[in-house]
């Protein structure tokens, strides 16, 4: 049986036929609505400007290689923060510009080159020249030094591994290393090591977090200058201490009685 327009079953029909075609208009809508938010998103993910754009451009230009080379000279430029470009290397490798084993080596790699850069810097100082520097430092003792090249000739191996965990020390710690002129050897096997083990992590996180990679910066931004904050803190308890037990055996501050028998010896001389 035929039914037209006017009549109840065709008025059904065409009913039907109409809600169909509108409830796929709405989700054709939909689709591109939410097509275009992800390319937003996309677009405000990737950073275009500051360490975070420079990074971005130097990965893209030259890839895994590029993100090891921020990396090394985060190492010699500590203001470089590791927690912004380790991050985005993971987010770049999620976008397919370079593999994510690729992103973990150079990074690696360059964690190693920047680290025996700083060795090799405090290898050309020297052990007698930081002696005679600190010999003329107000507040400072050789006997500090003292303590603190037997601790590392103690403890070296450790402090170099493990300070590559802590933001700030993880660069200078290969000064002192090249100072006392470490096994090179063990220097570069706990350099790598615990540059891996940092760098792994921060990779990954931005490598899973895409988008969202920048949530790194901000938590391990407050654990760094937690970091700071406690050493600034050390330092300065430190010169009050000295500051005091130097008043307290006369008036001078430790070192001033070499200088004084210094300048005696020249003028008698």
């Amino acid at each position: 049986m035929r039914h037209t327009a006017g009549e109840p079953g065709g008025r059904f029909h065409g009913g039907a036929h109409s809600g169909i075609r509108s409830l796929w208009d709405m989700i054709a809508i939909t689709h591109l609505a939410l097509a275009a938010g992800r390319a937003d998103a996309g677009g405000a993910a990737e950073p275009t400007g500051g360490i975070a754009g420079w990074a971005t451009d130097l990965m893209e230009r030259m890839g895994a290689v590029g993100a090891g080379a921020a990396i090394a000279l985060e190492n010699l430029f500590p203001p470089l923060p590791s927690e912004v470009i380790l991050p985005l290397a993971g987010f770049t490798a999620a976008r397919g510009d370079m593999s994510l084993v690729a992103a973990l080596v150079w990074t690696t790699v360059g964690s190693v080159v920047g680290a025996l850069a700083l060795y090799w810097i405090g290898a050309l100082i020297g052990r007698d020249r930081i002696r005679r520097l600190v010999a003329r430092m107000p507040l400072m003792k050789l006997e500090d030094l003292d303590r603190t090249e037997a601790w590392f000739a103690r403890h070296g191996g450790k402090a170099v591994f493990f300070g590559r965990f802590i933001p700030l020390f993880r660069s200078f710690i290969s000064v002192p290393a090249g100072v006392e002129r470490m096994p090179m050897t063990s220097f570069l096997l706990y350099t790598a090591a615990g540059s891996a083990i940092w760098n792994t992590i921060f990779v990954l996180a931005g490598y899973q977090l895409g988008d969202n990679w920048h949530l790194v910066e901000e938590y391990v931004g407050t654990y760094s200058k937690v970091v700071v904050g406690l050493a600034g803190l050390a330092v300065v308890v430190f010169l009050i201490v000295r500051i005091v037990k130097g008043r307290g055996k006369g008036g001078q501050p430790p070192g001033a009685h070499r200088r004084t028998r210094s300048s005696q010896g020249e003028h008698v001389g």
